[in-house]
């Protein structure tokens, strides 16, 4: 009798710690960690959703936000023909290029040209390549092609809620908060002088469009010909310009 009493207690013992253990280990295994491509989207659609409400409340029905991504051909015949704009919007005091960034922690300036240093909380640094200096060479297009009179303006967009920016970098680098004062300030510069007529200047900016789906996967395909997710970028390009043309 002794004896059952003692394998009935182990028995249920072992039961126990089976059931503790067994609920942590459902947890872990949810947690996946996302990659850099997903982050990175995450991030453009936070922008993208700050932008809509922000202009609306700026603008009204008066202004232009593409609908996602947007591939130009600025360079045609050379071996990057096509550059890819996170955002663009135009308004009547402007148009605008944003490239989102969905950084974490510290960035500062970096000794770098065209760089940006970002700090990790235990002060590891790594360079990145500068919003502004993407933004560059497609900003410096759309001038070329467009009348001087249509401002046009690029920026760097931060999108992570608790990034921290440096007051020594560029006023064209913000955080999604200061997104309304930046935007307040161009329209207060461009004050005075005749509005962007809105159609006309969306014309002109997608005269220089590639919009089907494999001219986007063909400049994916050029921009980061070793990336290990080129896969599941490409199923996810084709899936949702299928998905959007249904």
């Amino acid at each position: 009798m002794f004896l059952e009493i003692l394998v009935a207690v182990g028995g249920y013992r072992l039961f126990k710690g089976l059931r503790r253990r067994r609920p942590s280990g459902s947890r872990s295994a949810g947690r996946v960690k996302r990659s850099s491509h997903e982050i990175g989207a995450a991030g453009e659609a936070v922008a993208q959703a700050k932008l809509r409400t922000t202009l609306q409340w700026l603008c009204g029905n008066d202004f232009y936000l593409h609908d996602g991504q947007l591939l130009i051909e600025h360079a045609p015949g050379t071996a990057f023909p096509t550059a890819e704009i996170d955002h663009l919007a135009i308004t009547p005091f402007g148009i605008f290029i944003f490239e989102t960034k969905n950084w974490s922690r510290r960035i500062a300036p970096s000794s770098s040209p065209g760089k940006l240093t970002r700090i990790a909380p235990n002060g590891e640094a790594e360079d990145r390549r500068s919003p502004i200096e993407q933004n560059r060479s497609k900003v410096r297009f759309l001038r070329d092609q467009l009348p001087p009179i249509w401002p046009v303006t690029g920026a760097g967009l931060f999108t992570f809620p608790e990034v921290m920016l440096e007051p020594t970098l560029s006023t064209d680098l913000l955080s999604i908060n200061d997104l309304l004062h930046w935007l307040r300030l161009r329209r207060e510069a461009f004050n005075g002088k005749t509005p962007i007529d809105i159609s006309r200047a969306r014309a002109a900016v997608l005269m220089y469009a590639e919009t089907s789906a494999n001219s986007l996967l063909d400049h994916k395909t050029r921009v980061a010909p070793d990336s290990g997710n080129f896969a599941k970028l490409q199923e996810g390009i084709l899936g949702n310009y299928f998905h959007a043309n249904t």
